[in-house]
């Protein structure tokens, strides 16, 4: 193989720099001749995994619609945050973004040619009831039947998840958003309207997309939507992530209990959630770091799967937090335990982690009650206080463009094999895994993404070795389908099998969008 693929990078190096010169037409023209040519499959195909297996990619409607204020939308309490000087890279919005509301077809085409079963989206609350709840905005109804129609029409499946950190902003005004316990009422009626609407045809349902990240990063540090945090102008690290947990948790469990009772049996489809993990791993053999590696591991996945498969949180949980983590009544048990027909797993990267107990002037907060230390820079993503990227001076694996990612697929394999050794081995989705190039890159440059091609093959190949381990995952989605606004990171990050220059949003498939095509089509 390793002549085919030097044989491949020349011919597209020498297409896209043609092309380039030719102009933007010729771009994408160059690329898709080299893919068809040589894109290098690393002896994957649909055929190495079992029966049914599904192949999408994903995306968020905040990040890719656009139409932020328009068609009837009301504001997300991103559309607020946004607005706040300095918190969002070269203080970009998302108000047009790649312009998905109009392009869907296009983008949909895309992913028909490609190859894949399916797409992941999410839809907008505030869309749907501008306000959260009460009156309905019709447009948005409309844009969704249309995409979704769209979809089936064209043969992929949609996967509908109902919240991707998209509050209404109207709820976060009126009584606190996600601290208060009216958004559970809220969030399950959003969730029935959706049912009702689109539920005859969408039969893949999710209720939040990495319900962690809204917690920790919005209540625990400040850094999402709705910026709260101790060192904030306003918050409470110690106590508003669990309460919002809390709700999260509760809210999901609502819904999922509305969609069986009223719906499942006649719309045959199934609900579960998104759920991110960062695979850790002790940074020494000594008990104090696996401990340490192990609490990381409960207050980051465990903190959601644990009281939907087993209903209480982990132990570690209790005895740490204490009377700061909310307690489940005996009814609110029954409904939680078990409100899941599968579990999408987000899985991107692997990080070193080390005992680290409290001390005196430790304030209390989310991130402290870990007891871990983590020792690179970065601060807010996916661990509480970064990451740690060495052992004996070696890293843990290259890093991409953002400085949370490193790239580590045996922490893919040990992720989906925890979550079957430790849940029970529930029905899993790997719901979203990709890698990020820097958003100044040419389309020239951004088309020939060889490394991307390697972080997937090499990812899917841990995959693949986790399902022939006994792991129940029966779908792989890539994040993310297009190049799009990348919350704190704006447009300085581009995560797309599809790269979009933001200046025109003309679309062009980069080198890793063939290589998918020629392993979920089969052709090596």
């Amino acid at each position: 193989m390793g002549h085919r693929l030097a044989a491949a990078t020349v011919l597209l190096l020498a297409l896209v720099a043609g092309a380039a010169a030719a102009g933007e037409q010729a771009v994408g023209a160059g690329v898709e001749e080299a893919g068809k040519s040589a894109a290098w499959t690393g002896g994957l195909s649909r055929r190495s995994f079992p029966a049914g297996f599904v192949f999408g990619t994903a995306a968020s409607a905040y990040q890719v619609e656009g139409m932020a204020l328009k068609d009837g939308r009301g504001p997300s309490i991103w559309d607020a945050f946004v607005k706040i000087p300095g918190e969002i890279a070269n203080n970009a919005t998302a108000d047009v973004t790649v312009d998905e509301y109009h392009r869907y077809k296009e983008d949909v085409d895309i992913m028909k040619r490609m190859g894949f079963d399916a797409y992941r989206f999410s839809i907008s609350w505030s869309r749907i009831f501008p306000t959260g709840t009460g009156k309905v905005n019709w447009k948005g109804v409309a844009y969704y039947n249309r995409l979704i129609n769209y979809m089936l029409k064209i043969g992929i499946t949609p996967y509908a998840n109902l919240y991707h950190y998209d509050l209404p902003e109207a709820l976060e005004v009126q009584y606190g958003g996600l601290l208060n316990r009216k958004i559970v009422e809220a969030f399950a009626d959003y969730a029935e309207f959706c049912f009702k609407t689109f539920g005859d045809r969408v039969k893949n349902w999710m209720t939040f997309n990495e319900p962690r990240v809204v917690a920790a990063l919005g209540y625990d540090d400040g850094a999402f939507a709705p910026g709260r945090c101790t060192k904030c102008k306003a918050g409470n690290s110690a106590t508003e992530p669990y309460i919002v947990a809390h709700h999260l948790i509760l809210s999901h469990a609502a819904a999922a209990q509305i969609y069986r009772h009223k719906y499942q049996h006649v719309q045959k489809g199934r609900i579960g959630i998104l759920l991110d993990f960062v695979w850790y791993e002790g940074l020494t053999n000594s008990t104090a770091d696996q401990d340490a590696a192990q609490r990381s591991r409960d207050f980051h996945v465990g903190w959601f799967l644990h009281p939907i498969i087993y209903g209480e949180y982990p132990k570690s949980l209790q005895v740490i937090v204490k009377e700061r983590l909310p307690r489940f009544t005996a009814d609110e048990i029954q409904m939680v335990k078990g409100s899941i027909d599968y579990v999408g797993i987000n899985q991107y990267t692997a990080y070193y982690v080390r005992d680290q107990q409290p001390n005196a002037t430790t304030i209390p907060s989310y991130s402290s009650d870990w007891h871990a230390a983590f020792a690179s820079s970065f601060l807010t993503f996916f661990a509480p206080l970064g990451a740690a990227d060495e052992r004996n001076g070696v890293p843990i694996g290259p890093r991409a463009n953002s400085d949370w990612l490193y790239i580590v697929p045996w922490g893919l394999y040990k992720a989906v094999t925890y979550v079957k050794e430790k849940y029970g081995n529930p029905t899993m989705l790997l719901s979203e895994n990709g890698m990020d190039d820097p958003g100044n890159v040419t389309v020239a440059q951004g088309v020939h993404d060889t490394a991307r091609v390697a972080y997937y093959r090499s990812y899917i190949t841990k995959l693949k070795e986790a399902i022939d381990d006994g792991a129940n995952c029966v779908g792989y989605f890539a994040w993310s389908m297009l190049d799009n606004f990348e919350w704190k990171l704006g447009y300085t990050s581009r995560f797309g099998l599809v790269y979009v220059d933001f200046a025109t949003l003309r679309r062009y498939p980069k080198a890793s969008a063939y290589w998918f095509r020629d392993v979920v089509t089969g052709k090596n």
